[in-house]
């Protein structure tokens, strides 16, 4: 066990350095989700996977508690699997190496997974624990949350019997979420035609990296570059004038994370090699005095490249760096109802290039469906304008929030008592799988809530220490608040 096994509640970051220490990233949850059954079973709960792979335990109500309402808490079990460039890390086979930094624990050039991790880790602390009073208990642990939410499409009616879901996945401490954005994901294609070049260039890779990164919902408003757009913005400003010729462009891994790298790999005219690093050192200077309040570490760079490949065309070339140049990316509109919440957003999280197809990978986020709809039509209409081809996949709906919900007001009570203030109740601008519990469970009362993590989707991503303890505090004095059966 690592030294975060010794922090307190000690069952609650004993069960999350076992989640750290075996690999769980999107599309590769099933060691993990084993590891929980054959846990549960050993436990003698009452554990199974449905056709999807969710995993659902339950536990009986301890003694006196028989007559409250049924409680699912819910998590997912993938983790972003996201590191810096200088990182030697294979998700799929290499665990997580958590470590604490003051008051935060942290990971060791990755993301540290406590989105979700953490809230999974209090579930199953609260389903070894023998001393905590709760009703009938349900546990719902969905995977594939961070790249589809295959797992809560999958979810079918009658699994479950509880009629509150406590949702963990929040990631502000003091915030109750009643309420969560829909999103779409999008993708533009580009059929690409190469040429063979003549005498007279040089291979060179343009490289953007150091920015912070972050995760394309709860981060979107604060200032944070998007590595694509920036590529993008040089290569429009410059491409014609030092007569660059594109080989390939990537950026970006995830399309729910904001894009912390970008390449673009090109050829350039012999005569203009010095005017090309010239430019792209005065493009840091000029980004570090624009961003550098925000992004600390912006690093540019301009290296050798062995050309082994045809170039774009150069009408293809102009098309596709127009579209990465003219894409909307960032907050789109903030909400009118609800202070300081984003309402509509747009992250092209990703650039990849093979021999025939360049594809820009998108996510819409929205409160508003209308709001959602609109950022599709501007897609469209740029996609037409490019002779691109678009496509929309993948959309799951808002969570609408409920002013009546009991649970809510139950949370906010409690909070109360135990702390002397009122939560903030709160809409989250990122992708909950409440909106599609909805679906199959229309009368499930529902609530999200969680510990302080910052920077998630991102190697900088980090929890805090004291807020685990008062999340464990909650969720207990929760458990033991749930109202009575109708």
């Amino acid at each position: 066990m690592s030294e975060i096994s010794q922090l307190s509640p000690q069952h609650v970051w004993q069960f999350f350095d076992k989640i750290c220490s075996i690999p769980h990233p999107s599309k590769h949850e099933d060691q993990l989700a084993q590891f929980i059954v054959d846990w549960a079973t050993a436990e003698g709960l009452s554990v199974k996977r449905d056709d999807i792979g969710n995993v659902i335990i339950k536990k009986p109500a301890t003694s006196g508690m028989e007559n409250r309402k049924g409680v699912v808490l819910q998590a997912h079990i993938d983790m972003v699997p996201q590191k810096n460039e200088n990182t030697d890390h294979d998700f799929t086979v290499d665990p997580i190496r958590p470590y604490i930094d003051g008051e935060w624990v942290t990971a060791d050039g990755t993301t540290l997974g406590a989105d979700n991790g953490m809230g999974m880790a209090t579930c199953l602390a609260v389903l070894a624990a023998t001393d905590i009073e709760h009703g009938p208990l349900e546990v719902l642990l969905t995977i594939d949350e961070e790249a589809g939410m295959t797992g809560a499409f999958g979810l079918k009616e009658g699994w479950l019997d509880g009629e509150i879901l406590l949702n963990t996945d929040s990631e502000q401490e003091g915030e109750i979420y009643m309420g969560c954005a829909g999103g779409v994901d999008t993708a533009i294609d580009f059929t690409l035609e190469r040429e063979t070049l003549g005498e007279g260039y040089v291979g060179k890779t343009l490289q953007i990296k150091g920015l912070k990164g972050g995760h394309s919902g709860v981060d979107i408003h604060t200032g944070r570059a998007n590595a694509n757009k920036l590529l993008g913005r040089f290569l429009a400003g410059h491409a014609e004038e030092l007569g660059l010729r594109l080989l390939s462009i990537r950026g970006g891994t995830l399309r729910n994370a904001i894009p912390r790298e970008a390449f673009a790999n090109l050829a350039v005219p012999t005569e203009n090699t010095d005017k090309l690093a010239a430019l792209f050192s005065h493009f840091e200077a000029l980004l570090q005095q624009e961003l550098g309040a925000v992004e600390t570490s912006i690093a540019l760079a301009v290296l050798d490249l062995n050309i082994e490949e045809q170039a774009l065309t150069s009408d293809v070339q102009n098309r596709i760096i127009a579209t990465i140049n003219a894409c909307p990316n960032g907050v789109i509109r903030m909400s009118d109802d609800i202070k300081g919440v984003v309402e509509t957003s747009l992250n092209l999280g990703v650039i990849t290039t093979e021999e025939n197809t360049m594809t820009l990978l998108c996510l819409i986020r929205s409160l508003d469906d209308s709001g959602r709809s609109y950022v599709e039509s501007m897609l469209r209409s740029l996609s037409a304008l490019a002779g691109s081809e678009v496509t929309f996949s993948g959309a799951y709906p808002g969570w609408k929030p409920n002013p009546d919900s009991e649970i809510m007001h139950v949370f906010r009570d409690t909070y109360k008592d135990i702390y002397g203030r009122v939560p903030d109740i709160m809409v989250i601008h990122a992708g909950l799988e409440c909106g599609l519990f909805k679906e199959p469970y229309p009368n499930m009362d529902m609530i999200s809530f969680g510990p302080t993590i910052k920077f998630p989707h991102s190697p900088d991503e980090k929890v805090n220490i004291a807020t685990v303890g008062l999340f464990w505090e909650q969720m207990i004095a929760m458990l033991k608040a749930i109202p009575v059966k109708a």
